[in-house]
């Protein structure tokens, strides 16, 4: 796109920076709509597991439920606490938002549609993934009430329990893939067995494959891990004390942490753009075709649990996290770095 508009008479920093900008909101304003309908598809799927009919109202089907919701928010009004910390009450939500976002730049939705192709993807996710926490430690502890407060704790010892193991499960598709970036980590899941597509075949790789799903749903915050939100226990958790629009952005910062971690499944270990099968007909269909219908059954995987899943206590929570997922991804670490040594590098000679 930067060589479209150098051929238009711009210079390269007028035509990188003009192309960036409209790559950016490429990604973001169809995010934001997806976010829109991926919180309808929610609810639809929750209300069909428990044979109701869910929003049914506005619109066709019901699906302007989320606008009308959008609407309603933001002609509210924002309703500040008087013993609140003012300025850091108002960032917490910006943060919170803005991180989902920024984390998307470096999806890659087929060989060259992504916004940043760097070296370092998978680490940049890493880190950015690792800064929401601040947005809602900041929501807590600015709120000046207890039950946001102790939500915020609880949100922040969580986050990073499951950080640890996630950080050990990407180091075991890093070592099989030889590359932090997701497009080569995409292209190197080409053939398993000649004809699949996808980590996820492989049976070194499987089952970080299923404690990913699973730590992805602890690191959003999602049933059966919402903890930071136990209605029974911290009234409505860290976003008791907001209100309107600041409310609004916590709710979609939410849901594009989800959907991001729906694609990070996809892209890691079960072929990201690729087809399923190694087929050359399945290549005509394009490759974000592929990856947005894995980026929906992994959300859906993510509605499923939720409807028919109870809630874990927090003790329990803190197990799985540290006594099962943090040992078992540390084994597997040393099991697929071994078995490459000696099938890969030749340390059998």
């Amino acid at each position: 796109m930067t060589a479209f508009f150098q051929n238009l008479g711009l210079p390269f920093e007028g035509a990188w920076l003009l192309s960036t900008i409209i790559g950016i909101l490429v990604i973001a304003l169809p995010l934001m709509l997806a976010v829109a309908m991926i919180i309808y598809a929610d609810r639809k799927i929750w209300a069909a597991m428990a044979l109701r009919r869910g929003p049914n109202v506005v619109g066709p089907f019901g699906l302007l439920q989320s606008f009308a919701d959008g609407a309603k928010v933001f002609l509210q009004e924002t309703i500040i606490p008087s013993a609140a910390n003012r300025a850091l009450f108002l960032i917490a939500p910006i943060i919170t938002f803005t991180v989902a976002l920024i984390a998307w730049a470096v999806i890659p939705f087929q060989v060259g549609v992504v916004v940043a192709n760097i070296n370092v993807g998978l680490l940049y996710i890493l880190a950015v993934s690792s800064l929401g926490v601040y947005g809602i430690v900041l929501s807590g502890w600015a709120s000046n009430s207890k039950y946001p407060f102790y939500s915020a704790i609880r949100a922040s010892a969580q986050m990073i329990s499951y950080e640890v193991s996630i950080g050990f499960i990407l180091v075991c598709v890093v070592l099989w893939a030889g590359s932090f970036n997701l497009t080569a980590i995409v292209e190197s899941q080409k053939g398993y067995y000649g004809f699949l597509n996808g980590n996820g075949f492989n049976p070194l790789l499987f089952p970080m494959a299923i404690m990913f799903l699973i730590s992805a749903m602890a690191e959003t915050g999602r049933a059966p891990f919402d903890l930071t939100e136990a209605e029974s226990e911290l009234v409505a958790g860290y976003q008791t004390e907001y209100s309107s629009m600041a409310f609004a952005l916590f709710w979609l910062g939410e849901y594009a942490n989800v959907i991001l971690m729906c694609a990070l499944n996809a892209i890691l270990f079960w072929g990201g753009y690729l087809p399923p099968l190694d087929w050359a007909p399945l290549y005509y269909v394009p490759g974000i075709i592929w990856l947005l219908a894995k980026i929906a059954f992994f959300f859906f995987v993510f509605s499923w649990v939720k409807a028919t899943v109870p809630r874990y206590r927090y003790d329990q929570l803190m197990r799985l996290g540290w006594k099962i997922f943090l040992p078992t991804s540390l084994f597997f670490v040393f099991l697929v770095s071994g078995f490459l040594m000696f099938t890969r590098y030749g340390g059998a000679q």
